[in-house]
């Protein structure tokens, strides 16, 4: 890959020279010629290193170089002065610059001093990738459980994780499902990183290029080519949740790229070759999906070459206990307060509530047990919450069920005065599904 510098001098003669001069040695080489237009440079591209004059001005490398640090810190920074100040040259390096140069200097020396900041750069972002690999080996400690339904779960894990077969995690939200991607990952030995990435929080205008990259001019406001995160995630894993609230259109892109192992950024003709082993996951049933023609039904194939099926809290019981005491360690020695003890009674509780948000509501509620050091506040709405949930109960002749779907979405858009966004949050729905089920009862 060619790498990509930023010269910013204020001294046109001497700025194009040094771009010039860099471009001879296949660098891609942009030019800012002060403070200001350095900063925008940083914003609207991809870089990896910056050479820059000391003296800019009114300004100073220095006020570049320190914006970089806070923003940009992986990023190589040579910083060369025409005043051969040993303080100059110090407090560049103290501030975080890679190498310094004073002028007039030789082509040799620019060549050394810019191949040393690449070099720093390099290992920054080795560095990173160690310490993101690092976090992810704490963070599966999490996906714990004794319980029979997990061992299965983690014996299904370890037999799938080498082959490069696609997975689908289904289970309900909170249990975990990045938690076992990130274990597949792990025990896969690919080399590439782990890139997760919610399908439904992504501005549907902006998806397309979000997954597959897009190329300079592609759409309004693409000021230069980008990488997609499949192309990020080349040599490792691609974790895809909430795939369902993938529009139809995608749907049919990915479906392309797991067939034939190549993307195509929006914008461009060029397909590139990816190994990126994927990853989806859902807390709806997609089976159902693909039913009610919300899911393309050859795309489901696809993705349920493996299924993995993450059970709720409440089918295994067994493991709170266990993952109590491992949330309750976590808080504390992450806020740095002294163990805090549940009696009996607590824990009794907590083992016979539903656990309606699963892991996820359990590790949020002992964290702010640690914090406020309150059993009554922790134990306060868990029999409101376990009669709320279990409220319903089916009429001993049964029901309708079409019907009672539709008056509820009907009371929902009464309740919302005809707000649909609303109304799909009353029935907690994804809006799409929302939809789908106005047009099925044709009540749009």
């Amino acid at each position: 890959m060619t790498e990509r510098l930023l010269v910013v001098e204020d001294d046109a003669q001497q700025r194009q020279l040094l771009c010039e001069l860099l471009r001879a040695e296949d660098y891609q080489v942009q030019s800012a010629d002060s403070v200001e237009t350095a900063i925008l440079a940083l914003k609207q591209q991809q870089l990896d290193l910056v050479l820059c004059d000391w003296k800019l001005g009114q300004g100073s490398g220095l006020q570049v170089l320190q914006y970089l640090r806070q923003h940009y810190p992986q990023l190589g920074f040579v910083v060369a002065t025409a005043y051969g100040s040993v303080s100059h040259a110090v407090e560049a390096i103290q501030a975080g610059a890679d190498d310094y140069l004073t002028k007039p200097f030789k082509r040799q020396e620019l060549l050394l001093a810019i191949s040393k900041g690449l070099s720093a750069w390099r290992l920054r972002q080795q560095n990173q990738q160690l310490t993101e690999q690092l976090s992810e080996q704490q963070q599966l400690v999490e996906l714990i459980g004794h319980a029979p339904c997990m061992q299965q779960l983690f014996q299904r894990i370890n037999r799938i994780s080498a082959s490069h077969a696609t997975v689908l995690i289904s289970g309900e939200s909170g249990t975990g499902k990045e938690l076992a991607a990130r274990a597949l990952h792990q025990l896969s030995g690919r080399k590439g990183p782990f890139i997760a990435i919610n399908c439904g929080a992504i501005p549907e205008q902006l998806a397309e290029a979000e997954l597959f990259g897009a190329e300079k001019g592609a759409y309004t406001g693409a000021h230069q080519s980008k990488a997609g995160k499949f192309e990020a995630a080349n040599g490792g894993t691609l974790f895809l949740d909430e795939v369902a609230e993938l529009p139809a259109a995608l749907q049919a892109k990915l479906l392309r790229l797991l067939q034939e192992g190549k993307v195509t950024r929006l914008g461009s003709h060029q397909e590139i070759s990816l190994d990126v082993r994927l990853i989806a996951a859902s807390h709806q049933d997609l089976a159902l999906a693909v039913q009610e023609g919300r899911f393309r039904e050859d795309l489901f194939y696809r993705l349920n070459v493996v299924p993995l099926h993450m059970p709720a809290l409440r089918e295994r019981r067994e493991d709170i206990p266990r993952l109590i005491q491992h949330f309750l360690q976590k808080s504390q020695q992450r806020y740095q307060l002294p163990a805090a003890e549940l009696s009996k009674t607590a824990l009794r509780q907590l083992m016979d509530y539903p656990w309606p948000g699963n892991v996820r509501e359990l590790a949020n509620r002992i964290e702010r047990f640690v914090l406020l050091a309150d059993e009554r506040e922790l134990l306060a709405d868990l029999n409101t919450a376990a009669t709320v949930s279990s409220g319903f109960v089916l009429p001993a002749e049964g029901l309708n069920w079409q019907q009672h779907e539709r008056d509820c979405l009907l009371q929902a858009l009464s309740r919302s005065n005809g707000n649909r966004a609303q109304a799909a949050k009353l029935l907690q729905l994804p809006y799409k599904a929302f939809l789908y089920r106005l047009e099925k009862y044709q009540l749009s």
